[in-house]
């Protein structure tokens, strides 16, 4: 009897030590936002970079700041004509990023970007612009798919994101 005690318990306890469900993985991966503020000027190409840690399966979302309001990028922005600068003037926010870094760009101008704005212009699209970058893990147990991307508040709300706790990178 003194044997068959021990075993017994050891095997009660192995029960419910194998049984039991691990539900805690991939807690340390979240998603998460951050905020760049940056210039596109014509040294840098018209272009910045943030660095960024994900997986390969994770997905980047970007919104450009308007002020009071979030927009998604990318965005084809068509500027009025303006006396004495090129007519039909346009030009894209986009984004390009891996598992390490985020670009953030302006793409398929139509016009030379250092001659055709005016000082107005390139303050409103080309200065200290901002961005927001919400990085969405794949193993968050959601997917995009199931939330309006282009909403900003939409997406922040579905992935609990705390805006308290967004940096602010001034990239330039």
């Amino acid at each position: 009897m003194k044997k068959f005690l021990p075993i017994l318990l050891l095997a009660f306890v192995g029960l419910f030590i194998f049984s039991c469900k691990d539900d805690d993985t991939d807690y340390d991966t979240y998603s998460q936002s951050k905020d760049v503020v940056g210039s596109f000027t014509s040294s840098n190409s018209y272009a910045f970079t943030q660095g960024i840690a994900i997986q390969g399966t994770d997905v980047v979302l970007v919104y450009r700041y308007l002020g009071d309001s979030w927009q998604l990028i990318p965005k084809m922005m068509y500027l009025p004509d303006a006396t004495g600068m090129p007519t039909n003037r346009e030009f894209q926010y986009n984004f390009v990023f891996d598992t390490n870094n985020v670009q953030i760009s302006i793409d398929d101008q139509n016009f030379n970007l250092s001659t055709g704005l005016t000082s107005a212009e390139a303050t409103q699209y080309l200065n200290n612009q901002r961005f927001r970058i919400v990085l969405v893990p794949a193993s968050a147990g959601k997917t995009v798919n199931s939330v309006d991307t282009s909403d900003y508040n939409a997406v922040i709300k579905y992935y609990n994101i705390d805006e308290s706790r967004i940096k602010t990178y001034k990239v330039n």
